[in-house]
């Protein structure tokens, strides 16, 4: 039978780069750990890269913070889209009514 997925909670994921940076052997510490040696040094790479925000959570981008500000802006772009669009139609809905 196969086993499901395991998921970590970030408090664990967090607790254990910080281990792997004060420790020298990181695959005794992986061993420990219960996880796979390949598994901690790809949450190291994200720890670096992101910082605090690396483990977000389930379903939740990791993002830098210019990231975010572009997706944020993107979002504002498309909800300016859509209100000039509505309000294209209302105007071509109010002038043939007009006649």
């Amino acid at each position: 039978m196969k086993q499901g997925r395991k998921i970590y909670d970030p408090a664990f994921k967090k607790q254990a780069v910080q281990l792997s940076y004060e420790r020298s052997n990181i695959s005794e510490l992986a061993r420990e750990l219960g996880i796979e040696v390949t598994m901690l040094y790809k949450w190291r790479k994200d720890y670096q890269e992101f910082g605090e925000k690396s483990f977000p959570g389930k379903g939740n981008l990791k993002q830098t913070p210019e990231q975010e500000k572009i997706h944020e802006l993107e979002k504002r772009l498309r909800d300016a889209e859509l209100e000039r669009d509505i309000l294209k139609k209302a105007i071509a809905i109010f002038s043939k009514s007009g006649r």
